[in-house]
């Protein structure tokens, strides 16, 4: 019985997974309409980052959840590459566009490191090297 017990002690007291350890991945969704890549909890409302674009448009509307508010010019770094683009809040997120075919985004693609930087205020999307194949998609899919 006491060994029953112990053994029901270890089992309770072992740690379930939390939040943070359901993965946070990158998913492309390239069905229909928009193409979209989202860094995000598969089958929650959880999102960081999306980057979406019109197939063969070349224009990304990049957008961060839980970004501070801020409006103004953004300066989007990648590696040693770097553009200038309009910010702006909205309900929670903040947006800007970035052309696929930009240095920029070429480097991005590369790396997998963006930085956004309005004022003081930076914020960075990292794509895993795991995942680093689906961007290239989206960017080949966006470019047409």
């Amino acid at each position: 019985m006491t060994t029953f017990l112990g053994l029901a002690l270890a089992l309770t007291l072992q740690t379930a997974p939390t939040a943070t350890a359901e993965a946070w991945t990158w998913t492309l969704y390239a069905d229909n309409g928009p193409l979209v890549l989202a860094n995000e909890i598969p089958d929650t409302p959880r999102l960081l980052t999306t980057l979406e674009c019109a197939p063969g448009s070349s224009i990304v509307r990049l957008t961060l959840y839980g970004a501070a508010p801020v409006e103004g010019i953004a300066v989007i770094t990648s590696g040693a590459a770097s553009a200038n683009a309009e910010v702006r809040p909205r309900r929670g997120q903040l947006q800007t566009m970035l052309r696929a075919d930009h240095p920029v985004f070429a480097a991005f693609q590369a790396s997998g490191k963006l930085q956004v930087s309005v004022g003081e205020q930076t914020s960075p999307v990292e794509i895993d090297r795991a995942n680093l194949s689906k961007l290239r998609r989206f960017a080949e899919l966006c470019t047409g």
